[in-house]
């Protein structure tokens, strides 16, 4: 009878590739011919399509018949198409990609060889920069900010300036791109689907982190990210989407109310309402006031299962919230802070919560 595989042999085992399409029939084409085309080649690719109405399946059955389709027939979110991607994987290790990224050639062996060499990590992540402007960075990994938001590393810095070499430790997770352990995500619920779009990766990695284990960014390892999901995703020239409104009121009060503790609420409550009394000003300007308010009624409607889930996490975890959590920098998408007026309410703001997290960080649990 074969031995059972080690943690060293599966880390340096087949690959599944996962890649999560909504409405993506203008992004699939790039992002499969990159991932053919690895000089690390993958075991399998399956495309988990969620709902599409444009033709996506039928472009993948006819230009891509080597790739596996799994069709969710219904718009259920990214976090629910990944959960049914790594539940369809047959190996252990799994590059998730969102189908407006296209990888360079040797991004997964470098993935691999990094997670290779640290058996702790349950995630590695490349650094992604602008399709159109591919010398500047878009996300490289992340810190988590205690209302709730990813504390962004390079954040459209130029790539010749980004900090940050080889391989480093990092607490958030960009989900648009990483190799990750399906197994050790699957043990603390995987994606949380409640919350269906926006900062599931921060609330996943979150629970990885507060349960102890270790995610990392490679910072030579770079992939490319296109213009997101129409309606969703907010890019220069566009407005912002009402559903993204939605999702970001009601979201980030999902994560604070699952993951921290007691009395780190009770510490950062007030610091919390001036960020949304600052972002409900921000709502108005924009259009926004009624998903927003929105939102904060979805949130109260989640609400007992949220803390049915809050159970789970509380009993799980290893690290303080003091230990992760950070004051800033407050990144924002430069687009929403191109006004003078914008970039001064931002800065004091910024400041404020940087100065609250100093008083409060030691007593916070």
């Amino acid at each position: 009878m074969a031995a059972e595989p080690t943690a060293e042999d599966w880390r340096r085992g087949p690959v599944s590739a996962v890649v999560c399409n909504y409405q993506g029939r203008d992004y699939l084409p790039d992002c499969l011919a990159s991932l053919l085309v690895l000089d690390d080649a993958l075991d399998e690719v399956i495309v988990v399509d969620d709902g599409s109405t444009d033709g996506s399946v039928g472009l993948l059955r006819e230009q891509f018949p080597t790739v596996r389709v799994l069709e969710l027939g219904v718009n259920r979110g990214p976090c629910a198409a990944r959960n049914a991607g790594l539940a369809a994987a047959r190996n252990r290790a799994v590059l998730l990609v969102d189908n407006d990224v296209v990888l360079r050639p040797d991004v997964l062996s470098k993935l691999r060889a990094a997670f290779a060499e640290r058996p702790d990590a349950v995630a590695v992540q490349p650094r992604s920069v602008v399709h159109d402007e591919p010398d500047r960075v878009h996300y490289d990994s992340a810190y988590f900010h205690f209302v709730g938001v990813l504390s962004l590393r390079n954040f459209y810095a130029p790539l010749s300036e980004a900090e940050g070499a080889g391989v480093v430790e990092v607490d958030g997770l960009i989900a648009l791109c990483a190799l990750v352990d399906r197994e050790t995500l699957g043990s603390v619920g995987a994606f949380d689907e409640r919350l269906f779009y926006l900062m599931e990766d921060y609330e996943l990695a979150l629970r990885l982190r507060l349960a102890g284990h270790a995610i990392l960014s490679v910072e030579d390892a770079i992939v490319l990210h296109k213009g997101g999901t129409a309606g969703l995703s907010f890019r220069e020239g566009h407005a912002y989407p009402e559903r993204r409104a939605y999702y970001h009121s009601r979201n980030r009060w999902m994560i604070l109310a699952k993951n921290y503790r007691v009395r780190t609420l009770v510490f950062l409550a007030p610091a919390i309402v001036v960020y949304e009394l600052v972002w409900l000003v921000f709502s108005v300007a924009k259009g926004n006031l009624g998903p927003t308010l929105r939102g904060k009624v979805g949130f109260f409607f989640q609400l007992p299962d949220v803390l049915r889930k809050r159970r789970d996490v509380q009993g799980g975890r290893c690290v303080r919230d003091r230990d992760l959590l950070v004051g800033g920098p407050l990144t924002l998408t430069p687009q929403l802070v191109a006004k003078p007026v914008a970039r001064r309410v931002v800065a004091m703001l910024d400041g404020f919560l940087r100065a609250w997290w100093w008083l409060v960080r030691p007593v916070c649990g």
